[in-house]
């Protein structure tokens, strides 16, 4: 395989042998690149064929596994694609397939959900996936009677570079998200910096365990190994109980994963000690949220193998910074060197190549802006550079540490939480009168979801109904775990809410 990074995903899948495994997954055939990419073109024909191609937005809710790792593939190389997490409610859909202006929805045939009901009161078509494991992991066909072949439709173009690929939300400091739309330049760059990074061959198989609605998941855990030439083992999802069975069955030779996940194969690690000696891993990769040094060093005594821990965010098409592979030197404590875009530090008004400060970036995988965003892309960028938010340390060596943050944004185990949106579903419930929503420091996920809620004067509610309030319209990792009841509303010296820093100040760490 040539090195040199293409500029769009079909060519990046391009050029493995047609009879080198590219996908599999429990209880189906293997997927072969030549199978792969003949489904990427018979998707690409079909769509074309209804009216969609560049540009165009197509929704994807399915559940995680090889169908959803093919579809997300298929339609990012002929349209837009947009995965959607499969555990939303009816209203988080209706905002979402609304916020995009979907083309058309791609739903498992016979798996009902709220995005359905949702896409018909929308009049969004939705697009049956039927699929057919024996013919390999991944392997569908499209039902598209719902659209039809239109007049419009015709031969498909090849995506360019600068096509948008992938369309994800990610929360802000308004409840509103934001979209980041990411171009085939971004996806194939940042693949290949994950790729370079942790040495990806044609000899590796990732075992992935990662939601493929999610940055991480799709980019690390999907096209990075694939644009090596390698292979990609996908489960249905994360699943402690089932991990190492899955190990022993896909025999791979890395895994990606956030902490919590890490945390718990650790609980089940000792007891499939010979699963683990039968099937060595190259090594173990960690992002989205902090690893502790104490997993970190249990990982590795258990795993016998490196844990590079990576630092990420949506707006970047994920990577940014890794600690190296051995023999180069990780640093514990650090998320590692500059690892694709150009890392500086952002202090004073200036952007400074080492100190401490706000982390800011450029490169080929950053996105060129949120969609329709004016104001958000204003204080996202400073002479070129995207402003990450989070506050760390650049040292004389490169290496970054991660030391706070700069947004208010929870992060519940790589899962990203605007306070601000749960603020204003808690303010739909007719008991409460205020509430703030915040981040409280969590030794397993990072950080848990809690809110102070002020009482309407007469009116009663209970902890367990408001948290049922919550569960009814957003999905369960945004509800909070902890709901206090104050007679007004914690402020700051100036006066005004403060969520950064509110969980020390009311004794909850």
């Amino acid at each position: 395989m040539t090195m040199s990074t293409p500029q769009t995903l079909r060519t990046l899948l391009g050029e493995t042998p047609a009879e080198a495994t590219a996908l599999c997954a429990p209880e189906s055939a293997e997927l072969r690149y030549g199978a792969l990419r003949a489904l990427l073109d018979e998707t690409r024909q079909a769509l074309s064929a209804a009216g969609i191609g560049a540009g165009d937005r197509v929704a994807i809710v399915l559940p995680n596994g090889p169908h959803m790792a093919t579809a997300f593939l298929a339609v990012a190389c002929a349209a837009t694609a947009a995965p959607l997490n499969p555990g939303y409610r009816a209203e988080e859909f209706e905002f979402y397939l609304t916020d995009l202006n979907a083309k058309a929805l791609i739903a498992a045939a016979g798996v009902d959900s709220p995005a359905l009901e949702v896409a018909r009161k929308l009049g969004i078509p939705i697009l049956p996936l039927h699929g057919q494991p024996r013919q390999g992991a991944g392997w569908f066909t499209l039902d598209l009677s719902a659209i039809g072949a239109q007049a419009g439709g015709g031969p498909s173009r090849e995506c360019q570079p600068e096509d948008i690929a992938l369309v994800l939300h990610t929360s802000g400091t308004t409840s509103r998200p934001k979209i980041v739309p990411l171009s085939q330049r971004n996806l194939c760059a940042s693949a290949g910096n994950i790729r370079r990074n942790c040495a990806l061959g044609p000899n590796d198989r990732g075992l992935n365990i990662m939601p493929l609605f999610h940055i991480h998941g799709l980019i690390a855990g999907v096209l990075a190994p694939l644009s090596a030439g390698g292979s990609v083992y996908c489960t249905p999802g994360f699943n402690a109980l089932k991990f190492f069975g899955w190990m022993d069955d896909a025999r791979p030779t890395w895994c990606t994963a956030v902490p919590t996940m890490h945390q718990a194969i650790l609980t089940r690690a000792r007891q499939n000690a010979a699963v683990i000696a039968a099937n060595p891993l190259r090594f173990l990769r960690s992002s989205s949220s902090a690893m502790p040094m104490a997993v970190i060093r249990e990982l590795e005594e258990v795993f016998k193998a490196p844990v590079i821990e990576a630092y990420g965010m949506t707006e970047a098409s994920h990577q940014m910074a890794s600690n190296p592979l051995p023999p180069a030197v990780r640093k514990p404590g650090t998320v590692g060197l500059a690892a694709g875009p150009q890392i500086a530090i952002f202090a004073d008004g200036k952007v400074v190549q080492f100190g401490t400060g706000e982390i800011v970036i450029r490169g080929e995988n950053v996105t060129s802006g949120y969609e329709n965003n004016p104001k958000a892309n204003a204080e996202a960028f400073v002479e070129g550079w995207f402003r990450t938010g989070d506050l760390g340390v650049l040292d004389d060596h490169g290496y970054l540490s991660i030391t706070g943050r700069l947004k208010e944004i929870i992060n519940r185990g790589g899962e990203k939480i605007s306070p601000r949106e749960i603020d204003e579903v808690l303010m739909d419930h007719p008991a409460v009168l205020q509430v703030v929503t915040f981040g409280i420091p969590h030794d397993k996920l990072g950080e848990e979801v809690g809110a102070v809620v002020v009482l309407r004067e007469g009116q009663t509610a209970t902890e367990e109904q408001l948290r049922a309030f919550v569960a009814a319209k957003v999905a369960d990792y945004k509800v909070p775990r902890r709901l206090l009841f104050r007679d007004e509303l914690p402020k700051g010296p100036s006066g005004k809410l403060q969520r950064i820093g509110l969980a020390q100040k009311l004794g909850l760490c």
